[in-house]
């Protein structure tokens, strides 16, 4: 994968997701973005607590200085294509496989133990 590919506001970082709308509503997601282009995520909470998963690849684009947009393919054959919204963390985007697709929408936040020096947190 390319390095512009993986955003440097998006590379390097553990995010946590946490999803209102969409095939996992109520569950927040942590997700590490590696600085590889590989991407691991865990389940939170809810029924599947403490689920994991590791993404062979994952692309990041910043579209303006407060939005970028991740995708990444999963194991499962979803694809999550997700818009970030720094300047109020929200997230809108979509989860599609070959037969289905969703809508999805929720919050994120950068922990303080994985945010970078002068990055906004919420």
């Amino acid at each position: 994968m390319e390095q512009k590919s993986l955003d440097e506001q998006i590379r390097g970082q553990t995010m946590r997701w946490e999803w209102t709308e969409g095939p996992t509503a109520g569950q927040t997601h942590e997700h590490a973005f590696h600085s590889d282009g590989t991407m691991d995520w865990r389940v939170l909470d809810g029924a599947k607590a403490g689920t994991t998963g590791h993404e062979k690849r994952y692309a990041a684009v910043e579209v303006t200085e407060d939005v970028h947009v991740v995708s990444y393919l999963a194991e499962s054959g979803f694809t999550v294509t997700a818009v970030l919204n720094f300047r109020d963390g929200s997230i809108v985007g979509f989860a599609s496989s070959s037969k289905e697709w969703f809508p999805v929408r929720g919050t994120f936040e950068v922990p303080r133990a994985h945010a970078r020096p002068g990055e906004k947190q919420r």
